[in-house]
């Protein structure tokens, strides 16, 4: 077999997540979750042969329900006598228009996506206003209003470090330490219309998260936490009492899925 790292990019509007969900029995392909392991387990399907030779595709971030990539990684195992096929043209010749693939990579067997990987950078689109918001900027924003911005950098500087973020993570997650080291929070760009001198500066601020490693949720548990502080309803001295409680109840609400984008994951070669 040859072991195949695949960069994956996909807006998450229509997938219920990355991973495979238990099907229903009798139910057609229509009914059963639509996920972008699914999809791409598929492709690999349809070039190789028939689902009788569908690959297990083990991707590196579990991105949930609605959550976008430009910078996922996976691997896949294929027979080497498919070694020379140009995979990236192959399979975006069958994946539907909402994912592709970016880059395909020939590595050693022993390199697991997930278990190799060192960190990681999330980003967030917040849309600081109410009164309209750009149609294609519609589905990967959170339309926020203005923000104090120097408030949320301070709670940034508290949350940036090791600690223990169970405060900050949603049920469902099964893991050996809530304990995490984010290694930066910031906002890193405002987009303008085309970047045509004169033109209007678009009210649109991404927030870019870096960790060694997240929890379920983390991202937009902290995001909505900053969003929180940024609207004036809690002090940046609050989230250090939130972070010490590790109590989830005590944490505001999870930001929406729909502005989080999954940008890079590194390895030890990068």
């Amino acid at each position: 077999m040859e072991r195949l790292k695949l960069t994956l990019a996909y807006t998450g509007k229509r997938f219920q997540g990355w991973q495979i969900q238990e099907r229903v029995p009798g139910a057609g392909t229509g009914t059963n979750p639509r996920t972008v392991q699914g999809v791409v387990e598929e492709a690999f399907a349809t070039i190789l042969g028939g689902p009788e030779h569908m690959p297990r595709v083990h991707g590196a971030s579990r991105t949930d329900s609605g959550v976008h990539a430009v910078g996922q990684v996976a691997h896949v195992d294929v027979p080497e006598r498919a070694k020379p096929m140009d995979w990236q043209l192959a399979l975006n010749g069958v994946l539907p228009r909402d994912v592709s693939v970016v880059r395909v990579e020939h590595v050693d067997d022993e390199f697991h996506a997930r278990f190799y990987s060192k960190r990681k950078i999330y980003t967030y689109g917040l849309w600081l206003s109410r009164r309209f918001v750009l149609p294609h900027r519609r589905g990967f924003v959170w339309m926020v209003d203005s923000l104090d911005r120097n408030a949320m950098l301070e709670a940034a500087a508290l949350l940036t470090g090791e600690h223990d973020f169970a405060a900050f993570t949603n049920v469902g997650s099964v893991t050996k330490t809530t304990v995490r080291e984010v290694l930066g929070i910031e906002p890193v760009a405002c987009i303008q219309a085309g970047h045509v001198p004169g033109a209007p500066e678009w009210p649109e601020e991404t927030w870019r998260f870096e960790a060694s490693g997240f929890l379920k949720q983390m991202v937009r548990n902290l995001m909505g936490c900053l969003v929180a502080v940024g609207r004036g309803k809690l002090r940046p001295a609050d989230v250090q009492h939130i972070l010490d409680g590790k109590d989830r109840t005590r944490a505001p609400m999870t930001a929406p899925a729909q502005g989080l984008t999954l940008q890079r994951i590194f390895y030890p070669d990068d």
